[in-house]
């Protein structure tokens, strides 16, 4: 596929299908997670800060779904569930590597930058367009779409 047809709607959407997986809050951070080998998931819960039971679920589920973890149950009492990342799930998270080096590089410039913006009076960001209320509206529709999954 050439640059020059990146823009068609088309010829978009598998990428932007994939965009929006890898995207979310705890995708990459779950892949990253799950680098180190298998896990069961009250381990994936503890080694995620932040990450309610709900969210690990869906997110684990979409993952496995998508082909980038496997889940095996073993039976006993408890059960025994554990999360492995697939080959393809490996090769994701060796993209992810330079990602989240460049992330903790520019994250001094990305901190400036928002200080910046917030230092700035409300006239002069009310120049701009609200796109707040439509993320918020998109993050909402996600999750719904994500629970219906």
């Amino acid at each position: 596929m050439s640059h020059g047809t990146l823009h068609v709607t088309g010829n978009c959407l598998p990428a932007t299908e994939l965009f929006q997986l890898i995207g979310d809050k705890w995708t990459m951070v779950v892949v990253v997670t799950l680098g180190d080998g298998a896990m069961r998931f009250s381990e994936l819960r503890r080694a995620i800060d932040g990450v309610s039971q709900r969210m690990l679920t869906l997110t684990l589920r979409n993952l496995e779904r998508d082909g980038f973890i496997s889940r095996k149950v073993t039976p006993s009492v408890p059960p025994r569930v554990d999360y492995e990342l697939t080959a393809l799930g490996q090769a994701f998270a060796t993209k992810l590597m330079p990602v989240g080096i460049w992330a903790f590089e520019n994250r001094p410039a990305v901190e400036a930058a928002r200080a910046t913006y917030d230092a700035q009076s409300p006239d002069q960001k009310s120049a701009e367009p609200a796109i707040n209320s439509a993320a918020s509206s998109e993050e909402q529709a996600a999750d719904s779409a994500a629970a219906v999954r």
